[in-house]
């Protein structure tokens, strides 16, 4: 009966997991097409050389994330009726922690690089700054404050 239970806990944790993938998925293919779009217009051209920098590790950053969010499926098909799912469910979860750190920087970044070519440095600073400070409390902080309150 323990093992039925654990299975199902399993199961939960993995349809739960992928929820969260197709949410997340979704607003990295967005970030990651607009991304893949910008050299091909002119005004990238004008762009500062340090400007093309930071859009190729944003980019790389979006593709990075791309990539580490698709691994749960990929590791799933490679996986599939292998009896693997505690593995899976796990390797999966580090996974998109990673897709989803990785997914914040490419998105701190992308704020940045826009905003210091329509406004000013200290603007895309300052913007940028507080996104890095949201993520850090809602991400970070707030959940380790309900952890230890339970």
């Amino acid at each position: 009966m323990a093992e039925s239970s654990q299975q199902g806990k399993l199961d939960r944790n993995w349809q739960e997991l992928l929820q969260e993938l197709r949410v997340a998925q979704t607003g990295v293919q967005i970030l990651t097409g607009f991304l893949l779009t910008l050299p091909f217009t002119p005004r990238f051209e004008d762009l500062e050389e340090s400007r093309h920098a930071v859009y190729a590790a944003v980019l790389c950053c979006a593709v990075a994330a791309t990539f580490l969010l698709m691994t749960p499926v990929a590791l799933h098909r490679a996986l599939f009726h292998r009896h693997a799912r505690p593995w899976l469910v796990e390797a999966a979860h580090q996974s998109s922690r990673w897709g989803l750190g990785t997914l914040a920087l490419a998105n701190v970044g992308a704020v940045w690089l826009i905003l210091d070519v329509v406004a000013t440095g200290w603007v895309a600073g300052l913007v940028a700054g507080l996104i890095v400070l949201f993520v850090l409390v809602a991400w970070v902080l707030v959940p380790a404050r309900e952890v230890k309150m339970d």
